[in-house]
This record gives structure tokens, C-alpha cells and sequence, in this order.
């Protein structure tokens, strides 16, 4: 896990530095967290604590946002895929939602809601509230009244074909009434109840002491994602049905109707959703079913709040990774106390040396937890970044007694040392001033905008040391970039250890090589011919990619999956985004112009593309990597669209829809929207007051048409 620069300092007194470091400590902890959760379903956190990670996150994004990272969080959903099922790609995304955790983060909500949308205080606006069942999402498809698929969320793209499984749960119909549409994708939650969940538990106590689970969450994930489906339909599960992917047909016009007629269909939908219409009454449900939680017989870690016209929520659309029209409202977090038994150390991708508490392993909120972030050097020692007093001064020792908190869907953190507790022979943790990995030096940066240190102690080595080497490699690797099954983070360590692959290129050379080679990939221990066959068969899978996936797997600081998509439309293949990249660090102003004008993308991101294009070694590596890897160019949202592929920029004020409204329309219909005009403009839609931008426009040539035009041109 990464330390940071600011993890205990109020997201609004973060400098720059601090927040960059603290969205890198951010990513990889998340990252880590959705590993356990999602793919090997034994999460070491609470929701509370994660979900608190997630907020924090988007918190530092909002305030810095040409800090995105590539590998942010805020666009991820999950973890892949594991190699043990087929995968299903998904007809529609299925996105996961963001969080509020307070009254004033509903409030807020419906603000931002209003705002978007251009509505009054007091226009009318109705939302859905749900529990938000803790279990397993799922989608079911159905083709002419059949299902024929079930799946997993996986990654929210690709889920895990779990169809045989899914046929064992008697409360999902195998068959649907005539009237329903010819292809209908029902989305929900599979889970298991309290008492079915003690029944297991019990049964597999009683067949000798078999692995029992952690909580009824983690027993539903591990009975719908077994191999054997006779084992699936021997523990009973359960389905609630709470929306719809891809439907050939509407089913509704607002949420509530539509879900209502999916219990008519026959899917079991939750008897708690109710219509709301304002944040108080929202708030209101959430209190009673807080108060009735312990009584429902299923578990729960919040409630969904959700946009009940479905024309307002096309209208809304989605931003990154979750809807604008919808939000969960967390419950609380939850601690616990252990003892710390180890403090080890950790290198980044980028050399920052993070300290990690090893635990007296504890469960909080029905997880168990064995480690937790101690964030940076000053936290250990009870030293806030602004150098005030953490803890009321205290330090974390080894042997401590410590508490623990989880909180939202968020890495554990040490809170509070109980000194009374303290051992007599405990002594100060001491920081090392030398990289574990490498032995180079690990030092501290003054930081000129703060006047003080920098909260990390970094690794001076560069590519020279294994840790960042190694991490560069995992990053390529990730679900979110190349994503080859069977090439994970134990993999990558070996491989790079034995001098198979020092560079993602290597990645593809490697069957070639092991053709050659006397000792065989299928010779080395824990592998075998068959283990072999399949890596070698994930990998060439991957030699045709999507473009985006590729530009976030360089690895280009600040350029996160968000940014790596914007660059991909807008570019449409890598000869292009090179080019212009190579161009602007030339000095190329018309390239330097086009490349900052992207809506999302700035200077700041800007120059960290200059100047990775600009090391003659990267240039080398991505040289060698698309002599092995075809980049594809990334789906336009609506192909036939009159303004697919088009560059559009909005200027002045707009009178039927506000300025988000039209961006998100824009990019919904295949458009790319940028934030000025360049020569590589192809329209202009101007309201009153276009200023500057029109008369670039008239200069330039490029067509401009008023907000009316714009809607009869779409066909809207």
C-alpha cells in the first residue's frame, strides 16, 4: 500500500503535492481492497472504511482535477474476471454508485440533481429509496421469454458466466410471461439470508471442520461462483431484482413502475422501496430502515437512493464509473481493537514507502482484518502533515494495542493507541532512510508551496530498483489495462525476479522465448503444460486492444482510465495521439493547443504526456510494445449519430438544457467535446454570449449553429 501525503489533513487544505500523493496512496490501497473483495471474495475491510477511501478519493479528484490519476478509482468497478468461468461481456455496463455518508451528502445529491438539470428549488422531482442489499450483483438475460445468461458484474464490462448456477436459485424464473420484451437483461442482487447462512456454516462444521465464511456475504459469492453447480443448488440462495440492463422494448416510464412490473413478471423485488420527494423525506426512510436493520433477516450496508423518471436519468447520464441519477447512503463505520505486530514497509510504483501495520488479526463489522495503513512516516509518529499533534501525540509502536476502524468500502486505518496497554519494552518505530527493495536512498522532498517536508519518503532509484520496476509491470497488467488472466501480481514478481520480463513488451515475446529456452515455463514449479498453454493463449488474446486500455497502460502520470478515454476518442488511434504528443514537446503549438483543448484533459495532464513521450526510453518501449499489439480504436457511443466523431464546443449560455446537460449529450451521441476552439473544431454551438470562442470560430471556418439548430440536427 502506498503512503501518503496527506491522509489525515481536510481534503481542503491539501497543497498540490500532498493531493498527488495521497490519490496515488488512494488508488493502490482501493485497488487492493477490490482484489479481495470482488475476485477472492474475503474482503479485509468494512464497506464503511472503503466506501470512506472512495469519498475521500473523489473529495481530492473534485478539488484537483487535472490531478485524475490513470489508474483512478473513481473509474474502476471491481476486480476481473476470474480465469476459472467464461467471460461475459455485458450488453450495457453495469456501473456500480457513488456514496454519501451524511444528511448534507443527500441534500447535496439532490442539488447537484437540480442543477444539472436546470430545475427550481421547488420544481417537482421524485426519487425511489431501496435498501442496498450486501450481497453479489448479477444480471440475467432473457431472449424470447427465456434465460439464457447469467453473469456476474466482474469489472462492470466483462462478468463471469455463472448461467448453471444462476437456473439452481429457485426465486429466478427460468421462464417469463408472453408479454414480455423480446430481449430483457434483469439486474440485482443475489444473496443469502441470516438463517440459511447459519444453517451452512453449521453443515459444514459438522462435515468435519471445513472453511466456514466470514458472513453471509462472502457465502453467497462463494456458493454462486462454484464450479460444480450441485453444490450452488445445495445452499439456498436468494435474488431481489432491482433494475435492467439491455431490454428491446421499454418496460416503464419511471423506476418504480418498472420495478413493480418485474415483480409482476416474477422476480422477487424488495417491499421497502418507497417514492420520495424531497432529501428530508429520503433521510427519513434511511432512519427507518436503519432502526429496522437487525430485523430484515438479510444483510444491508445502506440505502440506494434513486432518480424515479427514467427520462430525466437518460438525461442525466453517467459520469465515469456511476450514474449521476443515483446514490447509496452508507451506514456508519465500525472499530475494534488488536494488537500491531509488525510495521513493514512497502515500495510504490513511484518510490513512495508506505508503512503497513501487520495485525493481530481482528474482525470489524463481520470482516476480518490483519492489516491497516499507517499512511506516511509523520503519522507513525503522531505527527499530522500540517505539523500539529495526531492522536493527541501519541506514537504507534509495535505491540500496541490499537484501534482499528473500517469505514465505507475503505482500506482499515489505526485510529487510536491505547497507551495503558503499551508494552514496557516497546520503542519507537525507526523510519528507514534506505529503500528495503534496492538499498538507494529514500529521502524527503521540501515541498516549496508548504515550506515544509513532504509527508512521503521516496526511493531515489528510479528503474533501477525491482519494487518500482515490478509495479510498472502490475500496472500494464491490471484489470483495467491489458488484463491477462493468469499474469497476476505473483506472476509479475517471479517473472521479473527470473529475468523473464523486465518490460510489458517482454510480456509478448515471452512464448517465442520459452519455445527456445531448455527449462520451459511449464517446467518451472506451480505450473505445468496446461497452466502454460493458457497464459500463452490470454496473452495473444491481448495482442488486439482496445485504444484506451492501451494509453492507460503506458503508465503516464495523470493519466487515469478517465483521462485514457477521453484521449482515445479524441485521437482515434495511437499513430495520432503519439504524434501530437511527440509534436507539442517539439514545440508545435497547433499540436501543444489541440492536446489541452480536450474537455477533461489541461495543461497539467498535458505536460505529463509531453514529457513521458519525450524519454527516448519510452519511446523505445512503446516502439517495441505495437510491434506486438495492435491498438483498436475505441467504440463511438452512437456510430450513427449526425455528429459521431465529431469535435464540438459549447459556448455561451444555453436555454434548454445547462452546460453538463449538453457535454453528456454530446459524448452520449458519439460526439468529442472539447473546451476550446482549434482548427480541429467541427462545430460550434453557441447560445448568447459566445465571446471569444465565436470569433476563434469565424476566423478558423469552423460552422456555428444556435442551441435550436443543434437539437434538429441530432434529432432530438
Amino acid at each position: 500500500m502506498m503512503a501518503d501525503d496527506g491522509a489525515t489533513k481536510p481534503v481542503g487544505e491539501l497543497g498540490e503535492d500532498e493531493a498527488k500523493t495521497e490519490l496515488e496512496r488512494l488508488a493502490e490501497t482501493i485497488a487492493a481492497h477490490d482484489r479481495h473483495y470482488f475476485q477472492e471474495d474475503a474482503p479485509e475491510i468494512s464497506d464503511a472504511d472503503y466506501d470512506a477511501l472512495r469519498r475521500r478519493n473523489k473529495e481530492i479528484e473534485a478539488r484537483f482535477p487535472d490531478l485524475v490519476r490513470l489508474d483512478s478509482p473513481s473509474a474502476r468497478l471491481g476486480a476481473r474476471p476470474v480465469s476459472r468461468f467464461s467471460k461475459v461481456r455485458h450488453a450495457l455496463p453495469m456501473l456500480s454508485l457513488d456514496n454519501a455518508f451524511a444528511e448534507e451528502d443527500v441534500a447535496e445529491f439532490v442539488a447537484r440533481i437540480r442543477r444539472f438539470l436546470g430545475l427550481s428549488a421547488d420544481a417537482p422531482l421524485t426519487f425511489v429509496a431501496e435498501p442496498k442489499i450486501d450481497g453479489l450483483s448479477a444480471s440475467l438475460r432473457y431472449e424470447r421469454g427465456r434465460l439464457v445468461v447469467g453473469a456476474t458484474r466482474g469489472d462492470g464490462s466483462e462478468g463471469e458466466d455463472v448461467t448453471a448456477n444462476i437456473r439452481t436459485i429457485g426465486e429466478i424464473p427460468q421462464i417469463l410471461p408472453d408479454d414480455v420484451p423480446e430481449v430483457l437483461e434483469v439486474r440485482g442482487e443475489v444473496y443469502m439470508s441470516h438463517a440459511d447462512f447459519r444453517a451452512l456454516n453449521g453443515r459444514m462444521e459438522a462435515n468435519g471442520g471445513g472453511r466456514t465464511f466470514a458472513n453471509p456475504r462472502n457465502a453467497a459469492a462463494g456458493s454462486l461462483r462454484q464450479l460444480d453447480s450441485s453444490i450452488t443448488a445445495s445452499r439456498t440462495l436468494h435474488f431481489f431484482a432491482y433494475g435492467w440492463g439491455e431490454v428491446s422494448e421499454d418496460i416503464g416510464e419511471t423506476q418504480f413502475d418498472a420495478v413493480k412490473r418485474l415483480g409482476g413478471w416474477g422476480f422477487r423485488t424488495n417491499p421497502l422501496m418507497v417514492r420520495c420527494r424531497t432529501p428530508e423525506e429520503l433521510v427519513a426512510h434511511y432512519r427507518r430502515i436503519e432502526a429496522d436493520r437487525a430485523n430484515l433477516g438479510y444483510d444491508i450496508d445502506g440505502v440506494v437512493y434513486k432518480v424515479d423518471d427514467l427520462g430525466l436519468q437518460l438525461r442525466l447520464g453517467f459520469v465515469s464509473r456511476a450514474p449521476r441519477w443515483a446514490i447509496a447512503h452508507k451506514f456508519a463505520a465500525e472499530q475494534a481493537l488488536t494488537v500491531l505486530e509488525d510495521i513493514e514497509i512497502q515500495v510504490g510504483r513511484t518510490g513512495s514507502l508506505t508503512p503497513v501495520a501487520k495485525l493481530k488479526p481482528v474482525t470489524v463489522g463481520g470482516v476480518v482484518v490483519s492489516n491497516a495503513t499507517l499512511h506516511n512516516e509523520d503519522y507513525v509518529r503522531g505527527i499530522g502533515n500540517d505539523g500539529k499533534p495526531l492522536r493527541d501525540g501519541k506514537d504507534i509502536r509495535i505491540g500496541d494495542t490499537v484501534i482499528v476502524q473500517r469505514a465505507g468500502d475503505v482500506i482499515p486505518q489505526i485510529v487510536d493507541v491505547v497507551l495503558t496497554k503499551r508494552p514496557e519494552d516497546a520503542e519507537p518505530f525507526r523510519f528507514p532512510h534506505a529503500c528495503p527493495e534496492c538499498g538507494s536512498d529514500a529521502v524527503r522532498e521540501h515541498n516549496p508551496k508548504s515550506g515544509r517536508e513532504d509527508s512521503v519518503r521516496r526511493c531515489t532509484g528510479g528503474l533501477i530498483c525491482p519494487a518500482q520496476a515490478m509495479e510498472r509491470i502490475k500496472h500494464f497488467v491490471a484489470r483495467d489495462a491489458f488484463d491477462i488472466d493468469g499474469l497476476g501480481d505473483k506472476q509479475v514478481e517471479a517473472f521479473y525476479r527470473d529475468g523473464l520480463i523486465a518490460h510489458p513488451s517482454d510480456i509478448f515475446t515471452l512464448r517465442q522465448r520459452d519455445e527456445r529456452s531448455l527449462r520451459k515455463l511449464s517446467a518451472r514449479e506451480g505450473w505445468g503444460f496446461t497452466s502454460a498453454a493458457n497464459l500463452f493463449a490470454a496473452i495473444d488474446e491481448r495482442r488486439e486492444i482496445d485504444l484506451n486500455r492501451v494509453i492507460y497502460a503506458l503508465g503516464i502520470r495523470h493519466v487515469g482510465e478517465t483521462n485514457a478515454r477521453l484521449l482515445a476518442r479524441h485521437y482515434s488511434d495511437f499513430p495520432a495521439f503519439r504524434e501530437t504528443a511527440v509534436s507539442a514537446g517539439e514545440g508545435n503549438e497547433a499540436a501543444w493547443a489541440d492536446l489541452v483543448a480536450i474537455e477533461g484533459i489541461g495543461p497539467v495532464v498535458g505536460e505529463a504526456i509531453v514529457q513521458f513521450f519525450r524519454e527516448e526510453h519510452n519511446r523505445e518501449e512503446v516502439a517495441r510494445l505495437l510491434e506486438q499489439v495492435t491498438p483498436r480504436p475505441m467504440e463511438s457511443v452512437a456510430i450513427d449519430s449526425p455528429v459521431a466523431g465529431k469535435t464540438v464546443v459549447f459556448t455561451g449560455s444555453l436555454e434548454r438544457m445547462t452546460r453538463e446537460e449538453a457535454k453528456a449529450m454530446a459524448e452520449r451521441l458519439g460526439a468529442k467535446v472539447a473546451g476550446s476552439v482549434s482548427a480541429k473544431t467541427d462545430l460550434v454551438v453557441a447560445g448568447p454570449g459566445g465571446g471569444s470562442k465565436l470569433k476563434k470560430a469565424a476566423e478558423l471556418g469552423i460552422e456555428v449553429i444556435d442551441e435550436e439548430a443543434w437539437f434538429v440536427r441530432v434529432g432530438q
